[in-house]
C-alpha cells in the first residue's frame, strides 16, 4: 500500500479509536480525549491531502465486492485532496477549542454521546469525499446527514433546536433524493457505478437526460451547500447546533459545491451556456439574499449562518462564470473564474469557522448572543476581540486579508464578459456584477456592526460589564485561524497556482500565465507577454525582490484579449508594507508632534450629559435599522401589537410593539406547501365517512387506476 493509503487507513483508525474512546470516557475527560483524537487525525489528514494537492499523484484502491453494487472504490485526486486538506484546516483548530468549550455543558448534556458523533462525522465526511463510487459516495454522506441532525438536536431541551433538527433532516433527505437520481441516471447508460464508469458511459446520455442529471444535480446538492431557493434550514440549524459544530458544519457545506463539481465538471462535463447561466444566477441570487438577512440580524450565529448563504452563493457565482466561459471557448478565463471561486470556498471556511469560534467565545462567557445586549468586550477580552476583528476585516473583503483576493478575482472575471458575443449574456453577466458588487457592500456594513456592536462602546449589558477573557484552549484556535486568513491574504501568488492545478482538468487550460505575470521569467524565452509590456510594470515596481523572491513575483496581474484589453492588477504583499509604513508613519508623527506639548486628559464631551449611559449608545438594532427600511420590500415585516391596560382600554400604561420578519424563502415557498397540504388534508379528510360501501368503492376506483395506468404503459 502506498503512502497515501497508509495515511488514509490511520486516519479511519483515529477516528474509529476517538469513537471507542468518547464512549467509555467520563464526561469530564471526554472533551480533552476528543482533542487529542480528533487533532491528530486532523493532522494526518492535511498530511495526506497536501501531499495529492502539491504532488499531483492521484491515489486510487479497490476494497471488497457487494452485490448488487460491485466494487466498492477509493479515489482521491486534486479536487477532492483540496477538499481534504481545508476539511483538516477547519477540524484542527475546532478541535483544540473543543476542549474548553465543551465544559459548559458538563452535567447538562451527554459529552459521550457528543465525542462519539463528532468522530463520525469526521469520518463521514472523509468517507464522502474519497469516495470512487456511487454507494460508497452515499453511504458517507447519509451517515453525514444524519450525524448533523444529531448534533444540531444536541440541546435537545430546547424546542426550536429540536424542530430545526428535524427541519434540517428533512430537507438533507430531499436533496439526497435529488442527487441520488441525478447519478442513477448517468448510471442507467453505464456499465457499473464507479465514478470511472460513469464518466465514461455519461457522453452517451441525450439532451434531456443531461438537463435531468443538471437540474437534480445542482438543486440536490444545493441544499447541502445552501443555495436559494432550498436554503430555509440554515438559518435554523446553525444557531442550533453548539459553536463548534457551526463552525464545522461548513466544511459539511462544502461537500454540496463538491458534489456539484464532481458530477458537473468531471463525470458529466457542463457544455451548456444556459446551465452555467442558472448556476451564476442562483449564487447571485444566493449571495444578495444572504447578506439582506444578515446585514439587521442581531442574533450572532443567526448572523453568521446568514452570511454562508452569502458566501456560498459567491462561489457559486464563480462556479458559473467559469462554466459559461468554459462552454463559450474561453479555457484561460473560465481558470480565471474557477481559481477565484475555489480560493474563496477556501477562504470562506477558515474565516467563517473563526467567526462561529468567536461568538461561541462571546456566548460562553455572556450567556447570550444579542448584540443588542453586548458593548465594550474589547477591555475584558481582548485575544477574542483581536482574533474576530480579523475574521470579520477578512469576510468584508478588505485588503490585505484573504476575502479580498477571492472577492476581487470573481468580480475581475464576470467584468470580462466583454469577450463574450452574446448580447444577452453579457447583461447577466452584468447584473450579476452590480449584484455581488452590492453583496460586498452590505457586508462591510454587517460585520462592522458585528465587531462595533460586540467589543466597543459601552457595555449594555450586566453579563458584558464582568466577562472575563476566555482560557488559552479557546483563544489559541482562533489565533491559528486568524493567521490563516492573514497568510492566504498576503501569499495569494502561492496559493493561486495551487487552485490552477485543481482547475486545470475541468477547464482544459491553464489561468497561471494570464493571471500571475511572468515577470521574473521574460528574459527565459517566455513569449506570453512582450517585454514592452512587462516593462511598464518593472517600472512600477514589479520587478522589486527579484533577487530574494522565489516564483513569479508578488503581483497578480491579467492582462486582458484584444476585445477586453483591461488590465487589472493587485498585490496584497506590497499592500501590507505600504499599510505598515503608513500606519507606522502616522504613530511616529503623533509621537514627535505631541512629545514636546503637555497633554490633559478629561473626559470626553457628551452633549452636556455629565454621564454617557449605556441606553444613550448605538445599538445593533438602530446600526442596520437604515437596511432594513430600504428593504423592507424583502424583508415585508408583519407588525403585532400587545398592549396593557389599566383603569380603561384607552388608558394604557405602557405599548409594546414587535415586529416579525418572515424568510421570503417561507413567504414564496413554505407558506405555499403548507397551506396546499392542509387544504388537501381536509379534502381527503372528508372521505373518512364510516360507511364500508364507500370504503369498497375507493378500493375499486383504485384498482381501476391501477390496471388503467398498467395498459397504458
Amino acid at each position: 500500500m502506498t503512502q497515501t493509503g497508509n495515511l488514509l487507513l490511520l486516519f479511519f483508525l483515529l477516528c474509529a479509536v476517538g469513537v471507542f474512546a468518547g464512549a467509555i470516557t467520563s464526561d469530564r475527560k471526554n472533551p480533552l480525549f476528543l482533542s487529542i483524537f480528533a487533532v491528530a487525525a486532523s493532522s494526518i489528514l492535511l498530511w495526506m491531502g497536501g501531499a495529492v494537492l502539491i504532488s499531483g499523484r492521484p491515489f486510487a484502491a479497490h476494497l471488497w465486492t457487494i452485490v448488487p453494487f460491485g466494487r466498492l472504490t477509493i479515489e482521491i485526486d486534486r479536487l477532492s485532496s483540496l477538499f481534504l486538506c481545508i476539511t483538516g484546516l477547519v477540524f484542527l483548530p475546532v478541535s483544540i477549542f473543543s476542549a474548553g468549550f465543551l465544559k459548559r455543558y458538563l452535567d447538562r448534556y451527554s459529552l459521550r454521546t457528543f465525542s462519539v458523533f463528532y468522530h463520525l462525522l469526521f469520518a463521514s465526511i472523509v468517507l464522502t469525499l474519497v469516495a470512487g463510487d456511487i454507494f460508497l459516495f452515499f453511504i458517507g454522506w447519509e451517515a453525514m446527514s444524519v450525524l448533523c441532525y444529531f448534533l444540531v438536536n444536541f440541546q435537545h431541551e430546547q424546542e426550536k433546536n429540536t424542530r430545526a433538527g428535524l427541519i434540517t433532516l428533512l430537507m438533507s433527505e430531499a436533496g439526497t433524493l435529488a442527487a441520488l437520481l441525478a447519478f442513477l441516471v448517468i448510471a442507467g447508460a453505464t456499465s457499473g457505478m464507479t465514478f470511472a464508469a460513469l464518466r465514461s458511459g455519461g457522453g452517451s446520455l441525450g439532451a434531456t437526460a443531461c438537463w435531468a442529471v443538471f437540474l437534480l444535480s445542482f438543486f440536490g446538492f444545493g441544499v447541502k451547500a445552501g443555495l436559494v431557493p432550498v436554503n430555509n434550514w440554515v438559518h435554523r440549524a446553525y444557531p442550533a447546533a453548539p459553536a463548534n459544530i457551526s463552525a464545522l458544519f461548513v466544511t459539511a457545506s462544502n461537500l454540496g459545491l463538491y458534489g456539484m463539481l464532481r458530477i458537473n465538471c468531471d463525470i458529466l462535463p457542463i457544455t451548456d451556456t444556459n446551465k452555467g447561466l442558472i448556476v451564476l444566477i442562483i449564487g447571485t441570487l444566493s449571495a444578495l439574499a444572504g447578506i439582506l438577512y444578515a446585514t439587521p440580524e442581531n442574533d450572532m450565529k443567526k448572523m453568521l449562518a446568514h452570511s454562508t448563504v452569502e458566501n456560498t452563493g459567491i462561489t457559486t457565482a464563480g462556479f458559473g462564470a467559469g462554466l459559461v466561459f468554459f462552454s463559450t471557448g474561453h479555457s484561460e478565463l473560465a481558470g480565471i473564474a474557477f481559481i477565484a471561486a475555489l480560493y474563496h470556498m477556501t477562504n470562506h471556511s477558515v474565516y467563517k469557522s473563526l467567526l462561529f469560534l468567536g461568538a461561541g467565545t462571546v456566548d460562553y462567557r455572556t450567556g447570550s448572543r444579542d448584540m443588542d445586549r453586548m458593548g465594550g468586550l474589547i477591555r475584558r477580552m481582548p485575544w477574542t476581540a483581536l482574533f474576530f476583528l480579523v475574521g470579520a476585516l477578512s469576510i468584508a473583503a478588505l485588503p490585505p486579508f484573504n476575502g479580498f483576493v477571492s472577492e476581487w478575482l470573481t468580480l475581475q472575471a464576470l467584468l470580462q464578459c466583454a469577450v463574450l458575443s452574446s448580447r444577452a449574456v453579457k447583461i447577466v453577466f452584468a447584473l450579476c456584477g452590480a449584484g455581488l458588487a452590492l453583496t460586498a457592500a452590505l457586508a462591510v456594513t454587517c460585520f462592522a456592526k458585528a465587531f462595533a456592536m460586540n467589543f466597543l462602546g459601552k457595555a449594555r449589558s450586566k453579563a458584558a460589564e464582568t466577562v472575563h477573557e476566555a482560557r488559552q484552549s479557546m483563544t489559541i484556535p482562533m489565533g491559528i485561524l486568524a493567521v490563516s486568513c492573514c497568510l492566504l491574504g498576503i501569499l495569494p501568488p502561492y496559493v493561486i497556482p495551487v487552485m490552477d492545478q485543481v482547475a486545470r482538468p475541468y477547464v482544459h487550460g491553464s489561468a497561471m500565465d494570464q493571471l500571475v505575470p511572468p515577470f521574473f521569467t521574460v528574459g527565459k524565452g517566455n513569449v506570453r507577454f512582450p517585454k514592452a509590456f512587462v516593462s511598464d510594470f518593472h517600472n512600477l515596481g514589479a520587478q522589486v525582490g527579484r533577487s530574494v523572491l522565489p516564483g513569479r513575483g508578488l503581483v497578480i496581474m491579467h492582462r486582458g484579449g484584444k476585445r477586453s484589453p483591461v488590465v487589472f492588477a493587485m498585490s496584497p504583499s506590497y499592500t501590507v508594507v505600504v499599510l505598515i509604513l503608513l500606519l507606522g508613519g502616522g504613530f511616529l508623527s503623533v509621537r514627535l508632534f505631541t512629545r514636546r506639548r503637555r497633554l490633559e486628559r478629561r473626559p470626553a464631551w457628551s452633549g452636556g450629559v455629565r454621564r454617557l449611559l449605556p441606553e444613550m449608545t448605538y445599538s445593533a438594532t438602530g446600526f442596520s435599522n437604515p437596511v432594513r427600511v430600504i428593504f423592507s420590500g424583502i424583508f415585508r415585516p408583519m407588525p403585532v401589537h400587545n398592549a396593557r391596560e389599566t383603569i380603561h382600554r384607552h388608558f394604557l400604561s405602557a405599548i409594546k410593539k414587535e415586529q416579525k420578519e418572515p424568510h421570503l424563502l417561507d413567504r414564496l415557498f413554505g407558506r405555499p406547501v403548507i397551506l396546499g397540504g392542509r387544504y388537501l388534508a381536509n379534502r381527503f379528510g372528508r372521505m373518512h365517512s364510516g360507511r364500508v360501501n364507500a370504503y369498497a368503492a375507493y378500493v375499486l376506483a383504485a384498482l381501476l387506476v391501477v390496471l388503467l395506468i398498467q395498459r397504458l404503459l
